[in-house]
């Protein structure tokens, strides 16, 4: 199952980029929502799209660097990381492209208004954030980086959020993954998950 770019218009106005593939199916079915790693949306982003594709899900990964410098980069271009500071504000910026990639979604006959966010590394975050406030209705985290800026926006999240790591992640050093067990520890709806012997989880 093969999808295709698409052109998702921002509510700040001009376009950005979306990867978008559907199953064939007439039945109301949802969605997931990925949100890629500092590299875009490239081959890794598309094969993992399809796949969930193939599952019977909607599937949508939009390019969040549309604003600075768009599309997929090689892994051994520098211009990856930089398109990615300052952290912080990038990531902010880009809550209104996963906004409007739910909006997006909206307009698809046979999407049921039910979107998981899937976040990878850079993206992360967005697997709070999305349940959080931007309309998701779970979040799945895979080697998310810079994850302790993003612990407090779990207190009053009541949708479904599940945190991956390698036991052995570059990106999760102990101190974030005991933060975050402790913090799914008093809470229903949060599961954190650590794989032995892994560098990352994805």
């Amino acid at each position: 199952m093969r999808g295709k770019v698409s052109k998702i218009c921002s509510k700040a106005g001009g376009a950005f980029d979306c990867y978008l593939v559907a199953p064939e199916t007439e039945k109301p079915v949802a969605a997931v929502v990925l949100a890629s790693a500092i590299h875009g949306v490239d081959t890794d982003m598309i094969a993992i799209a399809d796949e969930l594709a193939a599952c019977g899900v909607i599937v949508a990964a939009p390019d969040l660097f549309s604003r600075s410098i768009a599309g997929p980069l090689p892994r051994n271009d520098l211009r990856a990381a930089q398109r990615a500071q300052p952290r912080l504000e990038q990531i902010k910026a880009g809550e209104d492209d996963m906004i409007d990639t739910l909006r997006h979604l909206g307009t698809i006959p046979q999407f049921n208004g039910q979107a998981a966010v899937m976040g990878f590394c850079y993206g992360g975050p967005y697997a709070i954030l999305g349940p959080k406030r931007l309309g998701y209705a779970a979040g799945i985290c895979c080697h998310g980086s810079q994850m302790l800026e993003f612990l407090h926006e779990l207190a009053g999240l009541r949708k479904q959020v599940c945190l991956m790591w390698g036991d052995e992640d570059d990106r999760a050093p102990a101190e974030v993954l005991q933060a975050y067990r402790e913090a799914a520890a008093r809470r229903t709806t949060s599961k954190c998950t650590s794989f032995p012997r892994c560098a990352t989880a994805t």
